[in-house]
């Protein structure tokens, strides 16, 4: 038995086929089951929130979820964030309506949301350690 594109990647989205290569046509179905519905909306004014996100996009369709991005210190916006719509159909009327227009004093920017990239690295932190350092020494 044969099965369709959908019943061989949707299923199993966590536990990718080892070795299978993905043709063009396989990748543009899974990256728009992926990603076609989330958007990225950017310059958005600082007094916007997840609420007044929502209500503004839901003027043209049903919203799954809307969230303004923060900063984990201050809790004051950093001016972006998504919006998931429930389709793809009403994805698209998004970004045709909102992209360059006006939203609480901002000309904001909508469009299809990308992956995020991995990242590299451990970053910053904390080191322990023993420091010490030159100085004179006698022998």
């Amino acid at each position: 038995m044969v099965k369709s594109e959908a019943e061989l990647f949707l299923p199993n989205l966590a536990l990718p086929a080892v070795g299978v290569q993905l043709g063009l046509e396989s990748y543009q179905f899974l990256r728009r089951y992926l990603m076609g519905k989330k958007l990225y909306v950017g310059n958005l004014s600082y007094s916007t929130d997840d609420s007044s996100l929502k209500e503004a996009f839901s003027e043209v369709g049903q919203v799954d979820s809307a969230r303004v991005i923060t900063d984990r210190d201050s809790g004051r916006s950093k001016g972006f964030g998504f919006v998931e719509m429930s389709s793809d159909e009403e994805a698209e009327q998004a970004i045709s309506h909102f992209n360059g227009k006006d939203l609480d004093g901002r000309n904001i920017t909508v469009a299809e949301a990308r992956p995020q990239a991995p990242r590299e690295g451990g970053g910053g932190g904390f080191r322990r350690g023993g420091g010490g350092g030159g100085g004179y020494r006698r022998g």
